[in-house]
């Protein structure tokens, strides 16, 4: 595997038998457009030279975002002869076009010829959700679009009871804890759940909100929060797997937030399957394939971002029936054992090379190259 981190050396570790190649490209939130940009030229450069010295690459499974690396997929079928499988964790250049970070129409223009060209070069294509496969295939109809989403960790991450201790360590003061885990930043829009936190007040409701993360938007949602003095609402920096686990036990929702963006709609964001996989009930603010998900296996709910008062109505059975919390967090834990269990989603994208290559998987190496 071909990654990168912050530090100022080349490294490589071996994690859960796998040989990880880490390149010194430096990259935080914090950046601006044009030094995320670089970053990510950077990053296709030292791969493509690394990539020559690897003895022996028998396919290499890319995955993005940003669209870039997939200049590293072209680059080694033309000039290795190696062929890759394309996996298209957000759509780029939509994405950033959608928020406002691009702009021109000629670079647009060109961005999204390097789109097509990257799916068009790619034996395979893999999606994350069914909005991004229905996008994919409409850029490039010709082609296999295989959707396989994040996968649940069902046996890191189970459904318990709270832990005194750890309720102690998070200030929970109050009997029922919303969270919001990931980044925040310009897509996540936090400030759809400081609405929610403020209308929770307004309505005296016995909730605490804890936003767990970081991002470029940290300090101004900090800022806010303050202003509005949201005393229900308390801030964790961000976590490790192991606690992002605590802080799971803690929990008795969570709310998934994007922008209202049509192109936010397709993400399949990692934090959802952690909260079906500790059995929570799973509250999202877009009108996608997430919103399908927890409405037809009644283990959460969707709000309308701009209704923080709708948010309320739809929390309080809950809240008051407790009968009805427990099925929702059984229903979730079901779902992330019955479809996207860790194993579940191996196996599909196992399928996907074997079929491709009409290869042994336990006998090749796939190379995975991720900025």
């Amino acid at each position: 595997m071909i990654t990168s981190h912050n530090d100022s050396t080349y490294t490589i570790k071996e994690i859960d038998g796998v040989k990880v190649h880490y390149l010194p490209v430096k990259y935080h939130n914090d950046m601006g457009f044009i030094k995320r940009v670089l970053s990510f030229f950077k990053f296709v450069r030292k791969a493509k030279r690394l990539a020559k010295k690897i003895e022996r690459i028998d396919h290499a499974y890319i995955t993005s975002t940003p669209l870039t690396v997939g200049l590293i997929g072209i680059w080694l079928k033309k000039n290795l002869k190696i062929n890759y499988t394309f996996e298209v964790r957000d759509l780029w250049p939509t994405a950033p076009i959608e928020i406002g970070a691009i702009k021109g129409a000629f670079f647009k223009k060109r961005l999204y010829r390097l789109e097509a060209k990257i799916y068009k070069h790619a034996d395979k294509i893999v999606a994350l959700s069914p909005g991004m496969r229905d996008w994919i295939k409409k850029v490039v109809p010709e082609k296999d679009v295989f959707m396989i989403p994040n996968m649940a960790d069902c046996q890191f991450f189970v459904k318990e009871i709270k832990d005194p201790e750890l309720i102690e360590l998070y200030h929970v003061k109050k009997p029922f804890v919303v969270t919001y885990l990931g980044s925040i930043g310009a897509t996540n829009h936090l400030e759809f759940l400081l609405d929610i936190a403020q209308e929770a007040k307004l309505a005296d409701l016995n909730i605490d909100f804890k936003i767990v993360g970081e991002g470029s938007q940290l300090q101004s949602i900090k800022l806010q929060t303050y202003l509005k003095k949201l005393t229900n609402v308390e801030f964790i920096g961000h976590q490790n797997k192991e606690g992002v686990k605590r802080i799971l036990n803690i929990t008795d929702a969570s709310y998934v937030s994007f922008a209202d963006l049509p192109v936010l709609a397709t993400n399949s964001p990692n934090k959802l399957f952690d909260s079906l996989a500790s059995g929570k009930l799973t509250i999202v603010n877009t009108p996608g394939w997430t919103k399908d998900m927890v409405e037809q296996y009644k283990c959460g709910f969707y709000a309308d971002p701009h209704k923080p008062k709708e948010f309320v109505s739809k929390l309080k059975p809950y809240l008051e029936e407790r009968d009805s919390l427990e099925a929702a967090k059984n229903n979730a834990r079901s779902l992330a054992e019955s479809l996207y269990s860790k194993k579940l989603q191996i196996d599909k994208l196992v399928k996907v090379l074997n079929n491709e290559n009409q290869i042994q998987a336990n006998e090749n190496e796939v190379y995975i190259l991720t900025a």
